[in-house]
């Protein structure tokens, strides 16, 4: 089904409706601050069992799928939440289920360590409690859970000044559980996935707050809307907005028919990675064309989803890397149609 189809249900419905009432979007962030841990929303998210949501009901998650997943998601990212909501659930908690490691109530990050036991721009990690690792001990792949105490750190911060923190792990001394050869290359989907469902949130609200601003701004007697190439700059946001919620519906679709095995899974989430990466740019620029300088100020919501949508996706991934990757699919494949329309509809 299509991505309006999805909150057919009763369920959906409500769920949807349930996160509209407790996502608000944006803060009074301030640039250059650092952006904090919302541990009140945190606490809230636990009680409600969102802080892990599709972690299975043996391990204390709330057993639900990856349609669920791209509501909350979305609506954490149109919202600008400041919290670990998918490194937590979608990366360090599946990760230690895959791994076979109990799943304690925590807020968690997670972390694939380069050979020398290092990890660059790990989101949250210096909020974190503990950190979920993944590395390859040259014996297979391994995963381990870290006390936040535990870890070497430092602290740093992407373009929204979210925390990016860099760390160092000495892994000969860590033991962990093996995990099969492919649960590296899916983190890096389900990084990317999350990237792209948190970005159509934020275009989302972009979108919203343009559509406010034009309607209601009056410049030589008329509303800025009034003006066609206003219009168009809007129209394109939309456009784009548009594109890219369709690759992550797509992408979702793909996950839920065939998993993360599937060379379509990952086609579709390339896709969507690059669709998201390439919005960003053209979404960012119109809005601040069509704000003006206002826009750029401390006290204005725009630049806080702005400099997250042009942050997000660089990570897991550059766009160009994401473009290779489309490119080499579609030129290797025996039937290119089949495998950009492969998936059935969900």
């Amino acid at each position: 089904m299509s991505g309006h189809d999805i909150l057919e249900t009763t369920e959906l419905r409500d769920f949807a409706q349930m996160l509209s009432d407790l996502f608000t979007p944006g803060d009074d962030h301030r640039i250059g601050e650092v952006i904090e841990l919302d541990r009140e929303l945190w606490t809230t998210l636990t009680e409600l069992g969102l802080d892990r949501l599709t972690g299975s009901e043996a391990t204390g998650g709330s057993g639900a799928g990856w349609l669920e997943a791209a509501l909350l998601h979305e609506a954490a990212g149109g919202a600008a939440a400041a919290v670990p909501l998918g490194e937590n659930d979608l990366l360090a908690g599946w990760l230690l289920e895959t791994a076979g490691l109990p799943v304690e109530p925590a807020v968690r990050t997670a972390a694939l360590l380069d050979g020398d036991g290092t990890a660059r721009h790990v989101p949250w990690a210096r909020y974190a409690d503990a950190l979920v690792v993944l590395w390859d001990s040259g014996e297979g792949w391994r995963v381990a859970e870290i006390p936040r105490r535990d870890v070497e750190l430092t602290e740093s911060v992407n373009l929204a000044a979210e925390p990016r923190d860099h760390l160092r792990l000495d892994t000969t001394t860590l033991t962990g559980a093996a995990v099969p050869d492919g649960v590296a290359e899916q983190f890096r989907y389900r990084g990317a996935l999350l990237r792209a469902l948190q970005s159509v949130g934020a275009m989302d609200r972009i979108l919203d707050l343009t559509v406010e601003h034009t309607t209601a701004r009056v410049q030589f007697g008329r509303p800025l809307a009034r003006f066609q190439a206003v219009q168009h700059l809007v129209a394109d946001i939309a456009t784009e907005a548009s594109l890219a919620h369709a690759a992550t519906d797509a992408a979702i679709d793909a996950v839920r028919a065939g998993g993360f095995g599937e060379a379509s899974t990952r086609f579709a989430i390339a896709a969507a990675a690059s669709c998201a990466g390439h919005a960003a740019s053209v979404v960012t620029r119109n809005a601040h064309q069509a704000f003006g300088a206002i826009g750029f100020t401390m006290e204005h919501e725009l630049h806080r989803h702005a400099n997250r949508i042009l942050s997000w996706r660089s990570e897991f991934g550059t766009v160009a890397s994401w473009d290779a990757e489309l490119l080499a699919a579609a030129t290797s494949a025996p039937d290119v149609w089949a495998l950009i329309a492969g998936g059935p509809a969900r």
